[in-house]
């Protein structure tokens, strides 16, 4: 099974890229919808979460708002969070990938926005990044309902910058371009990676080991 690690900064269009992968035939795993699932009532995430910030779950699970507000009157709460909730979505992902695999499928792509700020890069046979010019992610994110300014900044400052990310992709999906154009690149990754014999950034041919 091919692993493809799809990743992207806020607003440049990971989601519909994802989308896009799935109308190739890909399965793709969603970590932002892993975590939902994780802060939902009865989640693995909620009593740690909670435990680490009081008052930020409730009836329907860990309240995102009051969280958000938690962390920004303590900076340093990222590393607590992160420290409960980054094993837990690692071992979300760990189940649905043996059931991929157990299933034969050929090609899973991991939608993850932090991919290179975890290191998951590491682990997985190629790197897409989508990514749109700077403006244009501007003009998307402050669309958003609550949006600010300075909320966007918060979010980039945590964010591997475009450009290095761009840098250490093994392809790179513009999403400025029109839908149309994203499919056809989407359509050229996975031409590319279901070759036989493609090995990826790990050097491991995959033909063997991938169903025909």
């Amino acid at each position: 099974m091919i692993v493809l690690g799809l990743t992207g900064s806020i607003g440049m269009g990971k989601s519909t890229t994802a989308a896009l992968f799935a109308g190739e035939g890909a399965l793709v795993w969603d970590a932002d919808a892993a975590v939902h699932d994780l802060y939902a009532w009865g989640g693995a995430a909620v009593e740690g979460v909670e435990a680490a910030f009081p008052g930020v779950s409730g009836p329907d699970g860990v309240n995102r708002m009051k969280l958000a507000e938690a962390l920004r009157a303590d900076p340093d709460g990222y590393a607590r969070l992160e420290a409960i909730v980054h094993p837990l979505v690692r071992e979300h992902r760990a189940d649905l990938m043996a059931e991929a695999r157990a299933a034969g499928a050929r090609l899973l792509v991991l939608d993850i926005p932090l991919l290179m700020e975890t290191g998951g890069d590491a682990e997985v046979d190629a790197v897409v990044v989508v990514t749109a010019p700077a403006e244009v992610q501007r003009q998307r994110v402050l669309s958003r309902p609550g949006m600010t300014p300075e909320r966007f900044a918060e979010i980039l400052a945590r964010q591997t910058p475009d450009a290095d990310k761009r840098a250490r992709a093994d392809f790179i999906i513009e999403s400025h371009k029109g839908l149309d154009h994203a499919r056809d690149q989407v359509r050229a990754v996975v031409d590319t990676v279901l070759k036989p014999g493609w090995a990826g950034r790990r050097g491991i041919p995959k033909a063997a080991e991938t169903p025909q």
